[in-house]
C-alpha cells in the first residue's frame, strides 16, 4: 500500500505541482489550502507524513504543528516544513517545536523526495527499550547531519580497555565522543574521593557534548565499563558544524535538555524512595539502557561498587538487597555477572 502524504499549502501552483510530483513517485496524496483545513483532514484521513507551509491564512504552519504536538493521534506523524522563509530564528522555532525537517522554496525535487523517504524510514524504526521516540529521533538526526563515516575533519577511532578513562572531570572538553561499541559510565567524584555514577552510555550514543555546548570544564568523568570502540571529533569543528547547520544545533540542544531532565527526574525519584526501590530503579535503568525487551532476561557485568555508586549507598547494602531480590526470583547472581530474570516485576515493585 502506498504511503499517504498530506500537503498543506495556500499557493495553488505549489500545492498542485508538489502533489503531482509525489503522486508520480507512487504516493497517495491529499491537499489542503490552509492550516485549519489541513488539521481537519489529518484527523479524518490519518496521513503517514505531512508537508506544511508556514505562512498561511486562518492557521499558520506553526499553529498546525502546535495542534499536532498536543494531540496524541497526530503527534507521531512526521512533519516537514516547506516554506520560503529562510530566517534562522524561524528555522530554529520550527525545529524546536518538533518539526522533523525544514525545506526552503524553491526546492529540488530530489531534495523533497529524499527528505520524505528519510522521515518515513525513521517512523518505522524499532524503538529500543532504552529510549523514548524523541531520544531515538535525536540520535538518528544527529548522525545524519554529522555524517561521521564521511567526516572530512579530524576524526579518531580508538579502542578503550575496560576501566580506561576517556575524559576526566575538570578537563576542558576538546572532543565530541560517539560510542560505536561497548559500554561507558559517566561519574562525578566528590571532595572525599567518593564517586557517583551520573549515567550509563550505550552503543550508538553521543556523549561529552553537554559541557561543550555549555562552554565549561567537564563536570564528570567518563570511563569504559568494558572494551569499547569510540569515535571522536574535534569540539571546535563540531561547534562550527552547529553554527553552519540549524538542524544540528536544535537536535543537540534538545539532546542536552533531554539529558538534564532525565537525570533530574531519576534523582528526584530516588531521593524519596527506600533502598530497595532505589536498587530496583537502577536495575531497571540498566535494563532500559542495555536490554532489548522487558520480557527477556538480561546479563549485566557491573561491579557491586559501581551499582552502589549509582544507587548512592554502601556496597554492603546493595549486596544485601541483591540477595533479597535473588530469593524473590527477580535475578540470579554468579560471580561478576548478574542476570535480570524478571525486569517487569522490578518495574512493578511498590516498596
Amino acid at each position: 500500500m502506498s504511503k499517504r502524504l498530506l500537503i498543506i499549502e495556500d499557493s495553488v501552483d505549489i500545492r498542485e505541482n508538489t502533489a503531482e510530483l509525489l503522486e508520480l513517485s507512487g504516493f497517495t496524496v491529499e491537499t489542503a489550502s490552509d492550516g485549519l483545513e489541513g488539521v481537519r483532514l489529518a484527523r479524518t484521513w490519518n496521513p503517514d507524513l505531512v508537508i506544511c507551509d508556514i505562512m498561511m491564512p486562518n492557521l499558520d504552519g506553526f499553529g498546525v504543528l502546535q495542534v499536532f504536538s498536543s494531540q496524541p493521534e497526530l503527534a507521531s506523524i512526521p512533519f516537514i516544513f516547506l516554506t520560503a522563509k529562510t530566517d534562522r530564528a524561524d528555522m530554529r522555532k520550527g525545529m524546536e517545536m518538533g518539526a522533523d525537517d525544514y525545506l526552503t522554496k524553491p526546492f529540488q525535487e530530489v531534495e523533497l523526495l529524499r527528505a520524505i523517504e528519510a522521515r518515513l524510514k525513521k517512523s518505522k524504526t524499532a524503538i529500543p527499550l532504552s529510549a523514548s521516540v524523541s531520544d531515538v529521533a535525536l540520535v538518528h538526526e544527529a548522525l545524519a547531519y554529522l555524517d561521521l563515516p564521511t567526516w572530512e575533519g579530524e576524526k579518531k577511532t580508538q579502542t578503550h580497555a575496560k576501566k580506561q578513562v576517556i575524559y576526566a572531570e575538570g578537563d576542558h572538553p576538546i572532543r565530541l565522543y560517539y560510542l560505536a561499541k561497548g559500554k561507558v559510565k559517566a561519574y562525578h567524584t566528590n571532595k572525599d574521593g567518593k564517586y557517583f555514577i551520573t549515567s550509563f552510555i550505550q552503543e550508538g550514543e553521543f556523549f561529552g557534548f553537554v559541557d561543550i555546548l555549555e562552554n565549561q570544564a567537564y563536570r564528570e568523568s567518563a570511563e569504559a565499563l568494558e572494551e569499547s570502540v569510540i569515535i571522536s571529533v574535534s569540539a571546535v569543528e563540531f561547534l562550527q558544524r552547529i553554527k553552519e547547520n540549524i538542524h544540528l544545533e536544535v537536535f543537540f540542544r534538545k539532546a542536552l535538555t533531554s539529558y538534564l531532565l532525565k537525570n533530574e527526574k531519576l534523582m528526584v525519584e530516588m531521593a524519596y524512595q527506600s533502598l530497595r526501590m532505589r536498587v530496583a530503579m537502577v536495575l531497571v535503568e540498566l535494563a532500559q539502557t542495555y536490554g532489548t525487551s522487558m520480557s527477556e532476561p538480561l546479563v549485566i557485568k557491573l561491579s557491586r561498587e559501581d551499582l552502589a555508586s549509582r544507587v548512592g549507598t554502601a556496597t554492603e547494602s546493595v549486596i544485601r538487597t541483591l540477595s533479597d531480590f535473588k530469593k524473590e526470583g527477580y535475578l540470579d547472581v554468579k560471580g561478576g555477572e548478574m542476570t535480570l530474570k524478571n525486569i517487569e516485576g522490578l518495574v512493578k515493585l511498590k516498596y
